[in-house]
């Protein structure tokens, strides 16, 4: 159950739960890759993270840019894909299709595109970690479209458990969750939307990237666990106002 001496790959690993990720694996051991679109991002990512990392600039919508980095890596123990972008809360019927599309580029066929590349050099006892979301399970209003592409997330995964056996595919699905997304809410509102994320779970607190973070390492760790998603929401949605 040991990282030690295993490449681990990131993709979304500058920022949030990726980069709690990425110093987890670090931590425990592992050669971790992390994996950005943006260069600025992932240097300063990069200057927190110990010599054992390194990144590489990777669009997780250029299918070519996606191949380019798993043919730079190599053999590689585990794949974990924490990349999305903001979500569009504009109502569908405002939503032109042509965008509406994009929110899937991302999040899920930037997903389609990482393990394609990297399912062939994922070494024997090696694992795919993806993330979803609990916008799939309690939608908020406009957020019809992220509710479905978190749930084509899960239902992807369960299908490469099988596809892909024995390499092991499962799910993170993260509640209200800190990280630096949040930093573009004005403070007003989100102090606002902290205080009713905290009223709402049962622990009576948001999460943070750490706790995600040791999630995505127990899957990578745990050799008898694939096709399951786990919820880390503080009993969010168990709540019923």
């Amino acid at each position: 159950m040991s990282l030690a001496g295993q490449r681990v790959v990131i993709i979304g690993g500058s920022s949030g739960m990726g980069l709690a990720t990425a110093k987890a694996a670090a931590a425990a051991g592992a050669s971790v890759t992390i994996a950005s679109s943006l260069r600025g991002r992932l240097d300063a990512a990069l200057a927190e993270l110990p010599d054992t990392c390194d990144g590489i600039v990777t669009d997780a919508r250029d299918e070519a840019a996606v191949a380019a980095l798993f043919d730079r890596v190599g053999p590689l123990e585990h794949l974990v894909y924490t990349a999305g972008d903001a979500l569009d809360q504009r109502p569908l019927t405002d939503l032109p299709l042509d965008e509406a599309r994009h929110l899937f580029d991302v999040r899920f066929w930037g997903v389609v595109a990482a393990v394609k590349h990297a399912a062939p050099r994922i070494r024997p006892g090696g694992s795919i970690v993806l993330t979803s979301g609990i916008v799939g399970v309690r939608p908020t209003p406009g957020a019809a479209l992220a509710a479905g592409a978190v749930g084509a997330i899960e239902g992807l995964a369960r299908g490469l458990a099988v596809d892909l056996a024995p390499i092991r595919v499962n799910v993170v699905r993260p509640g209200p969750i800190r990280t630096p997304m949040w930093d573009g809410i004005p403070e007003p509102h989100r102090d606002a939307m902290v205080a009713a994320f905290t009223e709402r779970t049962l622990t009576k607190a948001v999460g943070e990237a750490d706790q995600i973070a040791a999630t995505n390492l127990y899957l990578m760790q745990n050799g008898f666990v694939t096709g399951t998603v786990l919820t880390v929401d503080g009993g969010y949605i168990l709540t019923t106002s």
